[in-house]
């Protein structure tokens, strides 16, 4: 019997999310706080000789007597430019006639705050440091949880240990007996939520920021990052099967286990490496010193508007070095470093001119809406979730995540984190709903106007706030509040003399 064999053409149409290494930058720059990001600067500053800032001094070229004044490079450019930006092939050579021409007329990255230069007094730039806890409960009052899947995952981050791993372990009693260990069936069952629902709440969570946090065990953890990082299945069959031998070097047998090359072991434990293994690695739990913080951004009121604008201070201008370009151009062989660094370069100062960019837009989507909160006060804090600003800047939500973790903005109010102005609402009689952080602001107007003698219940504050305010809360919520505000109950607050 013969076989017959053939070639073939076939079309085929599919879609994928590519992450090109622009966006992975943009992306992880975004997320970058204000120290971090001069870090990184500076780390790009040192390892990419063609970059250069504000710091260095101009040069006299040596073929045209002509003043090099090197101008601040932007991250605006022509639609040619970006276009080759994105060219694959990294050995394209460059027109640097038609380059350097360009660079003349580009404005400097960091524009200038419009003549507002004072900087607030440092006193009004204190802050201390987020927890774990309290960043995973901004997050959970964001999402749109049901009570009990609420509750439930209340109960989990109850239970996350210093490295913010889920311990079910059951300790010690009082009498020193050994507790058995508890189980998510356990919480499930506490928190009245069926065992299934409550798995899928679990996972939910640990793709919180920090991904992978609530993970039970290494491995949990490590998954988790993979598959929401895209990791193939030989990355991700390693961390199921083969951390041991990952941890005692043994790659051979992990090449041998998967029948794949050494090489390909190789490259997927070194991005398995990348992993964090720590998900409450940057938080901590028990430092509460006040740090110094500068703002990313100044509101200042300006007649009857409102002007938003970046605070370059600190930041170092980044741009070509024009005269080390020339010189090295007399060099044929460095015409390939020159493309690689060039591009390098091209996309580091593109990245921070587009963070500058989404930050101040998103900081002026947050003013539009919170208007009156910079007029009045805490008081007139509206409500608002990621979504709206979202839509409104037309960006996914994650990316307004990223913005605004870790940006401060100075106000006429004070200084704020961004994500300060993200609030659920609470129902008032007849009237807008109202931001849970302003019911906060009422309870504590009100308890610290209260009769020292006799103090208000939280019974009391639930009948004056639907009273006075139309605000209508339960008396549980108001004991919530009162004891995350660090107010002591009715009968601790009463003063006998």
């Amino acid at each position: 019997m013969a076989f017959g064999m053939e070639m073939k053409l076939q079309v085929k149409l599919t879609q994928q999310l590519v992450m090109t290494p622009q966006l992975v930058q943009a992306i992880r720059l975004l997320q970058l706080s204000r120290l971090e990001l001069v870090d990184e600067v500076r780390k790009e500053l040192d390892g990419n000789p063609l970059l250069a800032d504000d710091r260095v001094e101009p040069k006299e070229h040596d073929d045209g007597g002509r003043a090099a004044a090197s101008p601040p490079e932007s991250a605006l450019q022509s639609k040619a430019e970006a276009e080759r930006a994105r060219e694959p092939d990294t050995t394209q050579d460059i027109d640097w006639a038609s380059y350097l021409e360009n660079q003349q007329l580009r404005q400097p990255v960091g524009a200038s705050r419009s003549g507002f230069e004072e900087l607030p007094p440092i006193e009004q730039n204190l802050t201390k440091p987020s927890s774990l806890r309290e960043h995973l409960l901004w997050q959970l009052q964001m999402s749109d949880f049901l009570d009990h899947e609420r509750n439930f995952a209340l109960l989990v981050i109850g239970n996350l240990d210093e490295k913010g791993y889920l311990d079910l372990e059951g300790g010690v009693g009082p009498d020193g007996e050994t507790l058995p260990d508890l189980t998510i069936a356990d919480l499930a069952r506490e928190a009245e939520l069926e065992l299934e629902d409550a798995e899928e709440v679990l996972s939910m969570i640990q793709r919180f920021d920090p991904v992978g946090v609530a993970a039970r065990n290494l491995q949990e953890c490590l998954l988790v990052q993979a598959e929401v990082i895209g990791f193939d299945d030989t990355e991700k069959a390693i961390i199921r099967s083969h951390l041991h031998d990952v941890e005692r070097r043994n790659l051979n047998a992990i090449a041998k286990a998967l029948d794949i090359s050494l090489e390909d072991v190789i490259d997927a434990v070194q991005e398995i490496q990348k992993l964090e293994s720590v998900p409450a690695r940057n938080f901590s739990e028990v430092d509460e010193r006040t740090i110094a913080i500068t703002p990313d951004v100044f509101v200042i009121k300006d007649g009857e508007r409102f002007v938003v604008s970046d605070n370059d201070r600190g930041m170092q201008r980044l741009y070509i070095n024009e005269t080390l370009v020339q010189r090295m151009l007399r060099d044929p062989k460095a015409k390939e470093f020159i493309n690689e660094k060039l591009r390098s370069a091209q996309w580091l100062i593109r990245a921070i001119e587009q963070r500058r960019r989404t930050i101040i837009k998103v900081t002026e989507c947050i003013v539009e809406k919170q208007r009156e909160f910079l007029e009045n006060g805490v008081a007139y804090l509206k409500p608002m979730i990621l979504r709206d600003v979202a839509e409104s800047v037309g960006m996914h939500e994650s990316t307004i995540s990223r913005v605004t973790s870790n940006k401060y903005v100075h106000t006429p109010q004070g200084l704020f984190e961004l994500k300060y102005f993200f609030n659920s609402s609470i129902a008032r009689v007849g009237e807008e709903d109202i931001a849970s952080e302003s019911v906060k602001q009422a309870i504590r107007v009100m308890c610290a106007a209260e009769d020292k003698g006799k103090p208000l219940s939280d019974q009391a504050l639930v009948k004056k706030l639907k009273d006075d305010q139309g605000i209508k809360i339960a008396r549980r919520t108001v004991a919530k509040y009162r004891e995350m505000l660090g107010i002591l109950s009715s009968a601790k607050r009463k003063k006998l003399f």
